[in-house]
C-alpha cells in the first residue's frame, strides 16, 4: 500500500504542475526560456512546458519551452526566433528577416497582415494567423489583388514551427500574374556559417560581406570571391545562388549549421504536392547571406508559362505548406557539420511519414482520412522493343494533376500534384490525394514520350480507385534507326567539361561531390567554345560517343563581339529510303 501511496502521490503533484503551467499566457509577460541541453531529444522539462502565447505591444510571441517565436502584430512577419543558446537566430531586426513574398511586377511583393487571430490554443497546440485582405476599393496598382492568411504551428515538446499560407482569389478581381511564391528566412551571419542540401552538396559559405567585396561575373548572382574573403579558403572561388538548387523531389530538407553554437536550422517540406512543375522541376534553396527559402512556385528553370496567370474574374484557392522548421543542436564532443545533417534528415522522414497532417485548423487542408487513393498497373507496347509481349513500365513516374493536354503537367501550377515511381513491375500506388478533378500522367525513364489516362478521375474522401492495366504506346511509326543518349529526361550521360580552375565552386569542402552535380558549376557552358572553336558540333552516328561528343546543353558561343546561336549537325547512313507515300 505504502508503494501505491506514493505512486498516487506523484501522479497528482505531475497533475498539479501540468496545471500551474497551464496558465493562460495573455497574464504573463515573460515567456521563460528552456534550460539547455546537449541533445536533440525534448527533455522531460521541455514535454512539460505547454504552449503559450503572450501579446507584448505589437507583438506575438509562442513558447513551448523548447523554441520561442516573436511576431510583429498584426503584420505577421517572425522578427525573433530564440532556440538554445542563441537569443535570435534571425539576422538584423531592422531588416526583414523571416516572410512570404511572391514575384509582381518585376518586384518582390510582401504581405503584411492587416488582421490577427488565434486559430486554436491549448496546452498541445497553437495556431495563429496573420491575414492580409484585398480590398477591392483599391486600384489594382496599389494592392495586389490576392488575399494571403499566413498560419503558424507551435506545439508541445516540439523542436520547432510549422508554417503555412493560403492564397485566395475571389470572383470578380482584377487579372494577376505573379511569378515566385516563397517563405524566407534569413539568419545571423555570424552564427551560421556552414549550409548542407545534399549528402554530396554541404559546405562552409562565404558571407554577404565576402560577397560585396567580390567581382561580378556573366550575371548579378555569380561573385568571383577576392582574398579580402572571412577564410581564405574561399578566395578565388565563385559564388552562385543557382548552384544550390535542387529537383523538388529530392529537395525535402536543406538548412544552415552554427558551427559556433553547434545549431541547425533546417526547412523540412515533406511534400511536393502543392509544388508547381512536377517531381523534375529544379528550384532555388540558399542564398548567400545566410538565406535558406523554401520555393513553392517558380519559372526559375521554365518558361513564364509556369508563372501564376489570372483573368479578370478568376476565383482560385491554393494551400502552401505546411512545412516545419526544424531545429537542432548537436552534443559537446561531436561534430555539428555531420551531426545535425544527418539529425536533420532523420526528421525530415518523420515529417514523411506523417504527411499530411491532421493537426492543421483549416478545412481547405484535408487530413489523411478525407483523402482518396487511385492504384494500378501500367505497361509498354513497343514492338520494336518487344514484338510478342508488353513490357512492364519499371520505375516509371506516374502522377495525378489538373486535368490538361499530355505532358500539361509541366506548365501547371494553380492545383496541386500527386506523384509516385510505379516499381519494377509496373504496379504504383497514389495516396493521400485531395478530392478533386484529375488526369493520371506517366513517363518511362527509357522510353520516349510522355502518357495520359484518357478517362478524367475525380477523388472524393476516402474513396480508393483500382485502374485496370493501363498500356503506354511510346510514338512510333517504325524501326529506331539510331539514337542519342537516353530518354530519361536528364543530359547526366552526355559529356559535361570540367569546371575552370579559377570559377571553381567547391561544392563539398571534403570533395565527395557527386560527379553528376558538375553540370552545376558556373561558366561550364564556355568550353563549348573551345571544343569547336570554327564550327559547331557535328555527331557521326555508329562513330561518335555521345558520352564524349555530345554536350550536355545547347548553348551560344561567344564570338568576341556577341553571342550567337548554334547549329549542331547528326550525320548518318542511310542506305535504302522509303519511296515518298510508302
Amino acid at each position: 500500500m505504502r508503494q501505491r501511496g506514493g505512486w498516487l502521490l506523484c501522479t497528482t503533484l505531475l497533475i498539479l504542475s501540468l496545471f500551474c503551467l497551464s496558465v493562460d499566457a495573455r497574464h504573463h509577460s515573460n515567456i521563460p526560456t528552456r534550460a539547455l541541453r546537449t541533445s536533440n531529444i525534448p527533455s522531460t522539462q521541455d514535454l512539460y512546458h505547454a504552449a503559450k502565447m503572450a501579446y507584448p505591444p505589437s507583438q506575438v510571441v509562442l513558447d513551448n519551452g523548447v523554441v520561442q517565436l516573436t511576431f510583429s502584430n498584426p503584420g505577421g512577419e517572425i522578427t525573433g526566433i530564440k532556440y538554445h543558446v542563441i537569443d535570435n537566430l534571425l539576422g538584423n531586426k531592422a531588416k526583414q528577416t523571416a516572410y512570404w513574398d511572391v514575384m509582381w511586377r518585376g518586384k518582390l511583393y510582401g504581405f503584411q497582415g492587416t488582421e490577427f487571430r488565434v486559430i486554436s490554443a491549448t496546452e498541445d497546440h497553437v495556431e495563429i494567423s496573420f491575414i492580409n485582405t484585398y480590398n477591392p476599393s483599391f486600384s489594382n496598382d496599389q494592392m495586389i489583388p490576392l488575399t494571403v492568411d499566413k498560419r503558424y504551428i507551435i506545439q508541445r515538446g516540439r523542436s520547432g514551427f510549422y508554417a503555412y499560407a493560403i492564397f485566395q482569389r475571389d470572383e470578380g478581381w482584377p487579372e494577376l500574374a505573379i511569378n515566385d511564391v516563397r517563405l524566407v528566412f534569413k539568419l545571423q551571419q555570424d552564427q551560421f556559417n556552414y549550409m548542407a542540401v545534399s549528402d554530396t552538396r554541404k559546405r562552409f559559405m562565404p558571407t554577404a560581406d565576402d560577397r560585396s567585396l567580390s567581382q561580378q561575373l556573366a550575371y548579378p548572382e555569380a561573385r568571383l570571391l577576392s582574398n579580402a574573403t572571412s577564410n581564405p579558403l574561399f578566395y578565388g572561388e565563385v559564388d552562385d545562388k543557382y548552384q544550390y538548387s535542387t529537383e523538388d523531389e529530392d529537395g525535402k530538407v536543406h538548412g544552415w549549421i552554427s558551427t559556433k553554437s553547434s545549431v541547425g536550422f533546417w526547412l523540412i517540406t515533406p511534400s511536393t504536392e502543392f509544388r508547381a512543375g512536377g517531381p523534375l522541376k529544379q528550384d532555388l534553396t540558399y542564398h548567400v547571406g545566410p538565406t535558406t527559402m523554401c520555393v513553392f512556385s517558380s519559372s526559375h528553370y521554365a518558361s513564364k508559362q509556369l508563372g501564376l496567370v489570372f483573368q479578370q474574374g478568376e476565383a482560385w484557392k491554393k494551400v502552401y505548406g505546411p512545412v516545419f522548421v526544424y531545429l537542432n543542436q548537436a552534443g559537446l564532443n561531436s561534430d555539428p557539420t555531420t551531426t545535425l545533417w544527418d539529425n536533420a534528415k532523420e526528421q525530415m522522414l518523420e515529417e514523411v511519414r506523417s504527411w499530411p497532417y491532421n493537426f492543421t485548423q483549416c478545412p481547405d487542408f484535408p487530413a489523411s482520412n478525407q483523402r482518396g487513393s487511385v492504384l494500378g498497373y501500367l505497361q509498354v507496347n513497343d514492338w520494336y522493343i518487344n514484338s510478342t509481349s508488353l513490357v512492364p513500365a519499371s520505375s516509371a513516374y506516374v502522377g495525378l494533376a489538373a486535368p490538361g493536354e499530355v505532358g500539361s503537367w509541366q506548365t501547371e501550377s494553380k492545383g496541386y500534384q500527386f506523384w509516385t515511381r510505379a516499381d519494377e513491375n509496373g504496379y504504383f500506388v497514389i495516396k493521400d490525394v485531395r478530392p478533386g478533378n484529375y488526369n493520371l500522367y506517366a513517363w518511362v525513364p527509357g522510353i520516349v514520350g510522355d502518357y495520359k489516362y484518357e478517362d478524367e478521375i475525380t477523388i472524393e474522401p476516402g474513396s480508393q480507385i483500382t485502374l485496370q492495366k493501363l498500356t503506354y504506346r511510346p510514338p512510333r511509326i517504325g524501326p529506331t534507326l539510331w539514337e542519342i543518349g537516353i530518354p530519361d529526361r536528364s543530359s547526366a550521360e552526355f559529356y559535361i567539361p570540367d569546371p575552370y580552375p579559377a570559377l571553381l565552386n567547391k561544392l563539398d569542402n571534403n570533395n565527395h561531390s557527386d560527379e553528376s552535380d558538375k553540370f552545376r558549376q558556373y561558366g561550364i557552358w564556355g568550353r563549348f567554345g573551345e571544343l569547336y572553336p570554327e564550327h559547331d558540333l557535328v555527331y557521326t552516328v555508329g562513330v561518335s560517343d555521345y558520352r564524349y561528343d555530345w554536350f550536355y546543353a545547347q548553348v551560344t558561343r561567344d564570338t568576341g563581339k556577341e553571342m550567337v546561336g548554334t547549329t549542331w549537325q547528326i550525320q548518318f547512313e542511310l542506305p535504302k529510303m522509303a519511296a515518298p507515300g510508302d
